[in-house]
């Protein structure tokens, strides 16, 4: 999904992540969150606590079994496994980051929900983060990802949508291509 700023693509997955209410329609949800992984703008960790403390805590929260060892094995599919003993405050952005896509994947959701998940990485995290991101969605998961940069995500995209001031400017298929995708959105936000 990508559209301008203030388009309604964060509030969206607020939606459909159940933190926010539609002011018209209804979503509905036949397990309830638990069945979502949401990466959001904010990493939702806690900065004193370490990588692992905070994986941990949150797979206690979703009852997940082990969740001290699922939480070092989440940190090292990110590639932090050597940083998972540090404090979150003392990471990097980009390291930060992967944290918080670890948390969203560790109670092994149905749906990730993920809001801009390339911000602050760099090209190898970027796709180490794809690499996961596709081995998810092989394993059933499916995506429902928000970007300002189609190219990022085009190879996971089996659907692509453009949200313009809170209505679709057009929904469906992925285009064979990207560039007849990135056309539509020009025509689609400039007229």
């Amino acid at each position: 999904m990508v559209g301008p700023n203030g388009a309604g693509k964060t509030t969206l997955l607020r939606i459909l992540a159940g933190l926010a209410r539609p002011t018209s329609g209804s979503v509905t949800r036949s397990d309830g969150r638990r069945s979502i992984g949401l990466l959001s703008h904010q990493s939702q960790l806690y900065g004193d606590l370490t990588a692992v403390e905070n994986l941990a805590f949150a797979g206690r929260l979703y009852g997940v079994a082990e969740p001290t060892e699922q939480a070092r094995a989440r940190l090292a599919s990110v590639g932090l496994a050597e940083r998972a003993d540090e404090p979150v405050r003392a990471l990097s952005r980009g390291m930060v980051q992967r944290v918080a896509i670890a948390r969203a994947l560790l109670h092994g959701p149905r749906v990730l929900l993920l809001d801009e998940p390339f911000t602050g990485l760099d090209s190898q995290s970027s796709e180490l983060t794809l690499r996961l991101l596709a081995a998810e969605q092989a394993a059933g998961r499916a995506l429902v990802l928000v970007t300002h940069d189609a190219q990022e995500a085009w190879e996971l995209a089996t659907h692509a949508h453009l949200l313009v001031r809170g209505a679709w400017a057009f929904s469906g298929p992925r285009e064979a291509s990207l560039e007849t995708f990135l056309r539509r959105c020009r025509e689609a936000t400039h007229g």
